[in-house]
């Protein structure tokens, strides 16, 4: 058998020709024609891309980016977690103080500092908002500190040898603790009301459709890069690692490898890419505050993977469009019928698609 054979290249490894066909398709629909649709026609054309689309279409992809990190984890590695709001909304606050400090004297109260801090009569910056007016520091923060807690948190859970659903309880328990933590005003992270009214970014109007479509594609961008991370991660060695780890993670440890050292890095990455997906989705949004970090919003980061497929990378993302894409469309029409849709939509996809939608897809294929 030829070496080619035995280690492809590396695209090879990544996907197919049809695979490839596809992404760089998707890419070209984001980067290309959605740009042209929303900025290039008028917006009395019947082709025009309304600027709610390309906000909506923007949240989605930052929601699809959460469910590639907790498919990492769940689907490729067997860890459920129920803490990942809590990384995403950390990754939001320290990319929305940078946003925070953009506002400057255009707040209501007319200060350099953000009018929460003037309505709870603080005068100066609390020390962990130095430097924070920078972008670059500012989204290091967004990767760094989700990395960072996810690390300490996960040592001590995987040394601690936790795992199944006493695993799942403890990372709910984690991101309600920060929920209520970011609650209080006097941390620094504007209470109830968090972070909104942003004005800036890199010197840009945050509200005009140029800057929203830059972020638009930024968004586009990002996802495509993480998903190509994750796939290159799980056809190496070290994927396979894990995926052995998920199947059978006791005849791991009597091969020779500390399983330890495996989860906790596809954990940290996992926390990080969370991070970036929440530093992404606040300008776009326009708020963060705690109730992004609500037990409720980490379980539905499952559901998306569950609906879409664990252990595929792409059927999340496709569950993170189909269930947001309802929410939206059920929040309009019929809000009080949204929680009841997503519980009927979980329960059938665990009974009859346990593999999600992609599960589906396969099974189609196969019959043709």
């Amino acid at each position: 058998m030829s070496d080619r054979r035995l280690h492809p290249p590396l695209l090879a490894r990544l996907y197919d020709r049809t695979g490839w066909i596809a992404l760089l398709a998707t890419l070209g629909m984001a980067l290309v024609l959605i740009p042209f649709l929303n900025l290039a026609l008028p917006p009395d054309s019947p082709l025009h891309f309304p600027d709610y689309g390309v906000a909506l279409l923007g949240k989605i992809m930052c929601y699809a980016m959460l469910a590639l990190a907790m498919d990492l984890v769940w689907g490729y590695t067997g860890i459920l977690s129920l803490g990942h709001g809590a990384f995403f909304a950390l990754g939001g606050y320290f990319f929305g103080m940078y946003l925070m400090r953009q506002i400057g004297q255009d707040g209501s109260y007319h200060s350099d500092l953000p009018d929460f801090m003037v309505f709870l009569d603080w005068k100066t910056y609390p020390w962990y908002w130095r430097f924070t007016d920078h972008f670059a520091y500012a989204l290091i923060l967004a990767l760094l500190v989700p990395g960072l807690l996810g690390l300490a948190f996960g040592f001590f859970a995987f040394r601690s040898r936790i795992k199944g659903v006493y695993f799942s309880i403890i990372t709910q328990a984690m991101t309600v603790a920060f929920m209520l933590l970011f609650f209080r005003n006097e941390t620094g992270f504007g209470g109830n009301n968090g972070f909104t009214d942003f004005k800036r970014i890199l010197g840009f109007p945050i509200a005009t459709a140029q800057t929203r479509m830059a972020l638009f594609a930024a968004t586009a961008l990002c996802l495509a890069g993480v998903l190509l991370i994750g796939r290159a991660i799980v056809t190496s060695k070290f994927g396979r690692l894990l995926m052995a780890i998920r199947d059978a993670e006791s005849r791991v440890m009597f091969l020779g490898y500390d399983p330890l050292v495996y989860k906790l890095a596809i954990w940290t990455f996992s926390a990080m890419i969370a991070g970036l997906a929440g530093a992404l989705y606040v300008p776009q949004v326009g708020i963060i505050n705690p109730g992004e970090m609500s037990a409720a919003n980490s379980i539905e980061i499952a559901i998306w993977t569950a609906v879409g497929g664990r252990g595929t990378l792409v059927g999340p993302l496709l569950g993170a469009a189909l269930v947001n894409g309802m929410k939206s469309w059920f929040t309009q029409t019929f809000p009080e019928m949204w929680l009841f849709a997503l519980g009927a939509l979980f329960v059938l996809t665990t009974l009859f698609l346990p593999e999600g939608l992609m599960g589906l897809f396969r099974h189609l294929r196969r019959r043709r």
